[in-house]
């Protein structure tokens, strides 16, 4: 496949290129053989000036233009100027110094025949390559491999600076000496957070190379799923020919990635043919109109069915019988859900990625509801007045867990505000380099956004959520500022209603009792009084609180973490206050030729922003069936810190907490601060507006702490803040 002027051909099966390439096809796209620092040549040193650019001697440099036997247009053999080695070292105060001094900023030189701000790009230095932008360096201007700056970011994967490169306005589609276009070059290196970016730019998925080859052809090279699904997403054809006569599908047989190439049609609704899987069921044509919508619906009602079937298998039918049937009743419930994802979105293609939780409680809590209404209180509607009372208690509380949940079910949780166009995105990003915050803790390259303190980006959600707490599967939505205080009196009706629930269900099994048969099969003769007085409430007793064991465990996690002025995801992996990671040197790797005689190796990513940008990158946890609902449920958060090793437990890391968090103003004011600001209870918040140490505050907007409010334990913070970046809890 490699696509060459020296009439390279397309691979053959072994992965291999039909005929030789040249050695200019299959070197590395280095800039100079004195790039690489640990390979510097001993035998012909460089002039002072050279070493002063690359450690940054400004006072040196000084005194060796007053002797005007040099100057900033000095240049040697190679065509390398002081100007280019200060841009590779990220020598900024250099480079700016050189610029002042009529350094030439588009001279090409080296091996490679590169601009100093090609140099730059090789090693990610993306403060010192928007300096140059800033000074009239041309992006487009290519090296004698034909690689402009945008193709030499996207060899290293770095999608802070692409993103840079971007809003410079260089043509998203641009091609190299090839033909290959940057969306080309991130397929075959397999970085899908880079191929995402291109392709929300508008890069084109039907460009074609010299020879024919698209983007989705190289992304089989290496064969990342993520990038063959991305582009196919995007509506890339799956049957396009090369000038060969290759088309996708020959290309993933000949490289051996046929399993990404499969996948990737799967998850995209395709068949291993690349045809459009159809359902053959009824209702089928209602599905395939809008895919996430019924996926939605379906699989939030589906649970009623779920719940429902089961209990009543369970009440209706003996013991040994109804064991079985109604297990064989949740399986088969939950195989029709399991055929219907195979249709869903690629990104519902999990039960815990669709309303699937949020239906099961929903359902539960509505059989609750119905059971008290028709059954429970006409059997105790005329008790005495304690079971009045007992009534009255449980009305209230099903009312208000009813509607706490279902607000923080539909209420917006709090989304930072995207911005208007790519002029001001431009500004956000040329703002925070001139600040020195041009990282993954200030600025998400998905949302291209500046992140307020204490938000991040939800992947379900797909937004950056203002002070986020955690991603709750039970409601379908984020927990953030705007629906936390509704989730955590959702959690406390739900607790109390659910004990209110048992008593009724104690009083109403009391009166009916005594009337009911002892006859069974098996249990004692006063439980056989129960289950035959009325197995369906029993069992839904039961079930109801089997809820508490999930809901106590999350209200402990959650009165700690508010009484300590975190959330969730500050009390998992701690608040961050280093300075960004951009300050120091960033990453020193450097590109490959578009050869696909040798497909990248995986996890040939580079640094953290190859894949994704540190800040959004997620790790996948092993750990098996149990792990895995034990994070659905909050049981290892609760486990955490209930054994003192959240992020701020314990003695020690109470004290380095308070050091550490800057959001805690003391328990008392804190309680106060998340209960009783001036949002309406019933009412809906004005997106990110909340309280912090009694002054009004909106955490869509809040990029520093303010230095105005009181810490615990009296002092007041200055200085910045870093938002946490790691893991989604």
């Amino acid at each position: 496949m490699a696509q060459h002027r020296d009439g390279s051909g397309p691979p053959a099966a072994n992965g291999a290129p039909t005929q030789p390439l040249s050695k200019s096809d299959t070197a590395a796209p280095k800039l100079n053989n004195e790039v690489e620092l640990g390979n510097m040549p001993k035998e012909t040193p460089q002039p002072d000036i050279m070493q002063m650019a690359r450690i940054g001697d400004i006072a040196g440099m000084e005194k060796l233009f007053e002797t005007g036997d040099y100057d900033a247009t000095y240049a040697d053999d190679e065509g390398i100027t002081p100007l280019h080695w200060a841009a590779i070292n990220n020598q900024y105060a250099m480079c700016k110094f050189l610029i002042a001094r009529g350094a030439p900023v588009n001279k090409k030189g080296g091996e490679s025949v590169a601009t100093p701000l090609q140099w730059a790009a090789q090693r990610c230095h993306y403060y010192t390559v928007h300096l140059l932008l800033q000074h009239g360096a041309d992006p487009l201007i290519t090296d004698a491999q034909g690689y402009n700056t945008l193709h030499i970011s996207t060899f290293n994967g770095n999608l802070l600076l692409i993103i840079l490169l971007l809003h410079q306005g260089i043509p998203v589609d641009v091609e190299d000496a090839y033909g290959h276009t940057a969306l080309m070059w991130a397929a075959y290196k397999g970085y899908p957070a880079c191929v995402d970016a291109f392709l929300r730019w508008g890069a084109s998925v039907h460009a074609k190379d010299e020879q024919g080859f698209t983007a989705l052809h190289w992304a089989l090279v290496k064969g990342s799923a993520g990038c063959i699904q991305k582009i196919i997403e995007y509506g890339a054809d799956r049957f396009a020919e090369t000038s060969t006569g290759k088309t996708p599908a020959i290309t993933a047989r000949e490289l051996n990635t046929t399993a990404a190439w499969h996948k990737a049609l799967y998850d995209c609704g395709y068949d291993e043919d690349g045809n459009p899987i159809v359902p053959s069921w009824p209702g089928a044509s209602y599905l395939l109109k809008d895919r996430r919508a019924f996926t939605t619906k379906f699989f939030f009602l589906w649970p009623f069915v779920l719940v429902w079937a089961t209990l009543v298998i369970f009440a209706g039918m003996p013991v040994y019988a109804g064991v079985p049937f109604g297990l064989l009743a949740a399986y088969t419930v939950q195989w029709v859900g399991r055929q219907l994802l195979h249709y869903a979105p690629p990104d519902m293609r999990q039960f815990e990625k669709t309303p699937w939780m949020a239906g099961i409680f929903a359902a539960s809590l509505t059989l609750v509801g119905l059971n008290w209404f028709f059954t429970i209180l006409p059997a105790t509607a005329f008790g005495d007045a304690g079971t009045w009372f007992w009534n009255f208690l449980f009305a209230l509380y099903f009312g208000l867990t009813a509607f706490f949940y279902t607000r923080a079910m539909v209420d917006d949780p709090g989304f930072v505000p995207k911005l208007n166009g790519i002029a001001e995105q431009k500004a956000v990003i040329d703002e925070l380099i001139s600040q020195w915050k041009y990282d993954e803790g200030h600025f998400c390259v998905t949302c291209m956004i500046r992140t307020p303190l204490r938000s991040k980006h939800c992947r379900r959600c797909q937004r950056c959520v203002a002070k986020h707490d955690h991603h709750c599967p039970w409601v379908y939505n984020c927990i953030g500022v705007n629906n936390h205080r509704h989730f955590i009196i959702y959690l406390v009706n739900l607790t109390v209603g659910v004990l209110v629930y048992d008593v009724l269900v104690a009083r109403y099994f009391s009166a009916l009792t005594p009337m009911a048969s002892e006859e069974c099969n098996v249990l004692a003769p006063n439980l056989c009084r129960v289950i035959n007085a009325d197995a369906y409430t029993l069992l839904l007793a039961i079930w109801a609180s089997l809820q508490l064991t999930w809901v106590s465990m999350l209200l402990f996690v959650q009165f700690l973490q508010v009484s300590r002025g975190m959330t969730t995801y500050e009390n998992m992996f701690g608040v961050n206050t280093r300075p960004p990671a951009s300050l120091a040197s960033a990453f020193t790797s450097t590109g490959t030729p578009l050869d696909p005689s040798v497909a990248p190796p995986a996890g040939s990513d580079v640094g953290p922003h190859a894949p994704g940008g540190g800040r959004h990158g997620h790790h996948h946890h092993g750990g098996g069936f149990l792990r895995h609902w034990g994070r659905l449920l909050g049981v290892d958060t609760f486990i955490q810190t209930a054994r003192g090793r959240g992020a701020a437990s314990g003695a020690a890391g109470r004290r380095r907490g308070a050091e550490r968090n800057p959001f805690n103003r003391g328990c008392v004011t804190n309680w106060k601060d998340f209960y009783w600001d001036q949002a309406p209870l019933f009412g809906r918040r004005e997106t990110g507006a909340a309280v912090l140490g009694g002054r009004p505050v909106n955490y869509t907007e809040l990029y520093e702490i303010p230095t105005d409010i009181p810490r615990a334990g009296g002092g007041r913070r200055s200085g910045g803040y870093e938002a946490v970046a790691g893991e989604e809890v």
